[in-house]
C-alpha cells in the first residue's frame, strides 16, 4: 500500500501513531478561541495583543507561531485605515503647541488630549468628544451630541472637572478648531486652571494619539455596526459600553507595561505611589 501511495513505510506508521492526537497548532487555536470568547470585542485582537493575553494564561508562543495559528483559524483581520487623515506639513506653530508630539506621561491626569469625531446614524450625525489621558490611554471624559458646537467641548471639560475635582496645572491638547479657540471654551479652561496646548494648523500628527483612538473605536466597533441603520441613542449606548466597560477596563493596551488595560495600569501606578509613601 505504501508503494502504491508513494510514501515511506516509516512515514505511514508515524502518521498512524499521531493521527488521533491534536497538533500544537490545534491546541493553540483552542486557547486563542477561548481568549476571543471572553468578550465580544476581543475578536479585534491582533497578534501582539493575543500574545499578551496568552501569556497572562501562562501560555508562551512566539508571534510568528501565533500569527500562523490565527491565520489558519481565520482570526487575522485586514488593516483598515481611517478616512480623513491628512499629511502633516513642516510648519509648526511652536508657541501654543506645548506637547510637541510627545504623547507620554509618567503620571495620570497631567497631560490630556481631546478632539471631535462624527458618526453617521439613521437620524443624523452623532458627534463624540472624548478626553484621553496620555499616561495610560484611559478615556477620562466623554460627551456625545447631535451637533459639534462649542458647548460640546465645554461640557466635556465640565464633566472632567466634576469627576476629578482640581484640574489646576493639567495640559489639555487639541487641534485649532473653532470650538477650542472660542472665548467660551478658553474661559472654561481658565476657570479650572487647565493649560491649553494647540496643534499647528492642518497638522493632524500633532494630535496623533487622539486620532489613533478614533481609528481604534471605529475599526473595532463602529465600522462593524450598521450605524446608519441605528438611532443616535442606540449608537451612544454602543460607544458608552465599548469605552467605559471594555476599552478602559478590559482591552489589552500594548502601549502600557505588560499590556495592562488603562484602568489596571492607573491602579498599579496609584498602588506603587501609596507603597512609596508608606515606606
Amino acid at each position: 500500500m505504501c508503494h502504491i501511495l508513494r510514501i515511506s513505510e516509516s512515514g505511514y506508521y508515524r502518521w498512524l501513531k499521531t493521527k488521533d492526537k491534536q497538533t500544537k497548532q490545534e491546541l493553540l487555536l483552542v486557547e486563542i478561541k477561548s481568549v476571543l470568547d471572553e468578550h465580544e470585542d476581543n475578536d479585534n485582537y491582533g497578534v501582539p495583543r493575543m500574545q499578551i493575553a496568552l501569556e497572562e494564561r501562562g501560555i508562551k508562543y512566539s508571534k510568528s507561531t501565533i500569527r500562523r495559528a490565527m491565520r489558519a483559524g481565520g482570526y487575522l483581520h485586514k488593516r483598515r485605515k481611517p478616512k480623513g487623515i491628512t499629511k502633516a506639513t513642516t510648519e509648526i506653530q511652536e508657541k501654543e503647541n506645548l506637547i510637541k508630539r510627545d504623547f507620554t506621561s509618567d503620571k495620570p491626569m497631567t497631560k490630556l488630549l481631546t478632539d471631535i469625531s462624527e458618526i453617521r446614524c439613521m437620524d443624523g450625525k452623532l458627534y463624540i468628544s472624548p478626553i484621553l489621558d496620555c499616561c495610560n490611554g484611559e478615556i477620562v471624559a466623554l460627551e456625545m451630541r447631535e451637533n459639534m458646537k462649542k458647548d460640546l467641548c465645554i461640557d466635556t471639560v465640565a464633566q472632567l472637572s466634576k469627576k476629578y475635582g482640581d484640574l489646576k496645572g493639567i495640559i489639555l491638547h487639541s487641534d485649532r478648531g473653532s470650538q477650542y479657540t472660542s472665548d467660551a471654551f478658553r474661559a472654561e479652561l481658565k476657570r479650572n486652571g487647565i493649560i491649553q496646548s494647540l496643534s499647528g494648523t492642518g497638522h493632524c500628527y500633532d494630535n496623533a494619539r487622539m486620532e489613533s483612538f478614533f481609528a481604534t473605536i471605529k475599526k473595532e466597533k463602529l465600522y462593524r455596526l450598521p450605524t446608519y441603520k441605528m438611532t443616535r441613542e442606540e449608537v451612544k449606548t454602543e460607544i458608552f459600553r465599548y469605552v467605559f466597560i471594555y476599552y478602559n477596563r478590559i482591552r489589552i493596551c500594548t502601549s502600557n507595561p505588560g499590556g495592562l488595560s488603562p484602568e489596571k495600569y492607573r491602579k498599579k501606578i496609584e498602588s506603587m505611589k501609596q507603597q512609596k509613601k508608606a515606606a
